[in-house]
Parts: C-alpha cells; sequence; structure tokens
C-alpha cells in the first residue's frame, strides 16, 4: 500500500501510475553526494494543474464564481460543499473542521486510536502494543517479557495479550544480554506505525472485515462527526452509520497506491476521509486505471465524501508535503506550541493523518 512501485519503463505504467510518478517524492541525485553535507533537496514539481478547493472557496466567497467542472452542492449545510461536476457521489468539504478539532482528532490518532484491541501494522509481529505514544515520549523500548517455564500462556492467541513490554533505557544493557529478541525503540516504532482499525477489525491479509475479533465501537464524538459530515451525501432520509474506521499515518515520502475501496456492502453509502496535519496531493481517476486521474490538494482540517458512483474509482495519495513552504501546518503548530503538546508538535510538523470512516453492512 505504501511506496513505489518498482516499474521503471513509462510504456508499462497506467495513466494513475503516470501521475503518481509525476507528483511523488524524489530527490535530486546531486543532492545525494556523499561528499556533500547539505540537506537532500526535494525535485521540483509542477502544481500548476492540482485543484486548490481552498482557493476555490476564497474565490466563491468573494464573487460567487466557481471554475469549470466544479459546483456548490445545493444543500443546507454550515460549510460550502463542492462537487466535481463528472463524478457524481463525490464531495469536497473545504476547511471542515474547526483548528480544535484537528488539534483533538490528531491526538487521538495518536495515544487512543492504536491502542488494543485496535490492531495496527505493528500487531503481526509485535502483538498488542499499548500506549505507543506515551512510550514515544519517554524514549522508552519494547523488549520481550520472559514468561515463566510452565506458566500458562494459553491467552496468547487473544487480542489483548501482548508478551513484550516497555523498559527504560537503563534497564536495556541489563536485559540484551543473553536474549535473542531486537528490542525496538518507541520512538522508531511510532514512526514505522503506519494504520490502525476502529470499530469493525478490518483482516488486511483476507481483505475483508472479520467480525470475531474483539473491537470497540468507535468513540461517540468520531460517530457524531462523521454521522454530520456525511450528511450531504445521504439519501434523503437515511442517517449514515458508522461501523469501523481506518487510520491512516503518512511520514514524509510515504505514498498510498492507487486503489478501491470496495469491502463494505453498500457503495451508496459514504466513506468519510478526515485530513490531518502537512498538506498532501490526492488523485481521484476512474474506474480504470488507465484513466487519467484529476490531482487536488487536501488540506489539515479538509473532509471528502465518497458515495456511489465515486466509490467506484480509484484513488490515492502519491506525495505529502513537508516542507515548511508547502506543507502550510501554521496554525496546528501555534496550537501546539505550549511545552504539554511538544511531542504533536514534533510528529505532526512531519507527518500526515488520515481517518476515513465507513458503514459496513
Amino acid at each position: 500500500m505504501y511506496g513505489s512501485d518498482g516499474i521503471n519503463d513509462d510504456s508499462e505504467r497506467t495513466a494513475f501510475r503516470k501521475t503518481e510518478k509525476k507528483y511523488k517524492l524524489y530527490y535530486d541525485s546531486n543532492s545525494k553526494s556523499k561528499s556533500s553535507k547539505k540537506k537532500k533537496q526535494p525535485r521540483p514539481v509542477d502544481l500548476s494543474e492540482v485543484i486548490d478547493f481552498k482557493s476555490i472557496l476564497e474565490s466563491f466567497a468573494r464573487n460567487g464564481d466557481l471554475p469549470a467542472g466544479i459546483s456548490k452542492l445545493q444543500y443546507q449545510f454550515d460549510k460550502p460543499v463542492f462537487c466535481l461536476d463528472n463524478c457524481p457521489g463525490f464531495y469536497f468539504i473545504p476547511a471542515a473542521l474547526s483548528m480544535e478539532e484537528q488539534c483533538r482528532w490528531i491526538k487521538e490518532s495518536l495515544v487512543s486510536f492504536p491502542q488494543p484491541p485496535n490492531r495496527t501494522n505493528h500487531h503481526a509481529f509485535y502483538g498488542a502494543i499499548h500506549n505507543l505514544f506515551n512510550a514515544a515520549k519517554s524514549k522508552q523500548v519494547l523488549v520481550k517479557e520472559d514468561i515463566t517455564p510452565g506458566e500458562d500462556n494459553s491467552n496468547a492467541l487473544d487480542v489483548n495479550y501482548h508478551n513484550h513490554r516497555w523498559a527504560s533505557s537503563e534497564e536495556l544493557d541489563s536485559y540484551v544480554n543473553g536474549n535473542d529478541f531486537k528490542p525496538i525503540s518507541a520512538p522508531v516504532l511510532l514512526r514505522k506505525l503506519r494504520w490502525s482499525t476502529l470499530g469493525l477489525q478490518f483482516d488486511w491479509s483476507k481483505r475483508s472485515y472479520n467480525v470475531s475479533l474483539p473491537h470497540n465501537k468507535i468513540p461517540d464524538a468520531l460517530r457524531k462527526l462523521a454521522k454530520k459530515m456525511a450528511a450531504p451525501a445521504m439519501a434523503v432520509g437515511e442517517e449514515f452509520q458508522p461501523e469501523a474506521a481506518i487510520v491512516n499515518y503518512f511520514g514524509s515520502g510515504d505514498m498510498l497506491g492507487g486503489h478501491l475501496d470496495d469491502m463494505e456492502a453498500d457503495w451508496s453509502k459514504p466513506i468519510v476521509s478526515m485530513s490531518l496535519g502537512c498538506k498532501a496531493i490526492f488523485l481521484l481517476g476512474g474506474k480504470s486505471r488507465n484513466d487519467e486521474p484529476l490531482a487536488m490538494f487536501l488540506r489539515s482540517g479538509d473532509i471528502v465524501l465518497m458515495s456511489g458512483e465515486a466509490r467506484e474509482r480509484f484513488h490515492g495519495v502519491p506525495r505529502i508535503f513537508t516542507d515548511v513552504e508547502n506543507a502550510e501546518i501554521v496554525s496546528l503548530e501555534k496550537q501546539f506550541s505550549n511545552e504539554d503538546d511538544i511531542d504533536y508538535l514534533e510528529y505532526i510538523r512531519t507527518s500526515r493523518i488520515n481517518i476515513n470512516i465507513r458503514q459496513v453492512f
């Protein structure tokens, strides 16, 4: 899902892959010289064709003008909702979340959402990991928990079972001797966090929801927000039922390849996708990878809804911007400027978080 494709010949690429390559982060080859101590410089990219809904919103607020192919949904909502005329079921709500809401969901995404029984990409290797963000703050290290011979560990298959624990750096020297498990630091694990699942748990190996896995319901506040934001995409008289969510964590150079979200029963119901942190480019293609996609900016606080026909279109994220000029997180940095929030600030300066909420059945 993350990373780059291995195809080098453009003639073998689909239109979607070619556009991914166009916007993907590359570094100038001459900036990687071993003799140079200069920071690697990103290769310049032409952003002139990227749809900018922030500018569209500002222009619409000034004079009511909209570019060709984009319209405003005639729906009583507290924020303007924009549509693409050639893509029924796609809705873009720029600046949908207040700064306070953005900060809240960034904190929840780092502290609460990776907590068991919610699974993360670390689960397959380490099992359930508790309190990852707090462990990273205190620079702790994950070590293997010793099990006494003959001890009953029949709960080893339980999602809440874990045979690892956090240790301080002071403990580490005495622990390593005679142990075959290589400890790994919490800050490294936090940076390698790529996804967590809320509500009904998604089985990535089978690409399906596993209702038998232990899980908690999506938090009430997130459910309420998702229901409110989904309303413009819902049929009259129907209400969105949030049953599962996937939280994606992006670092510099990460990408989300073109894909379909097709594991839910009713595609007429929207996926509610919330962007937090550094600005990104989102690609919305067609029903084939050979259809050339549209590119648009996603900023912190933006919400995208995809329902109906839009659910049948390939989409992905080829680029996030972590440089000061393009990340556009100055307001977030001010919100996280107090001493208690310094770890959130450090994380979000080079990261993007996406929370996408689904009705499964």
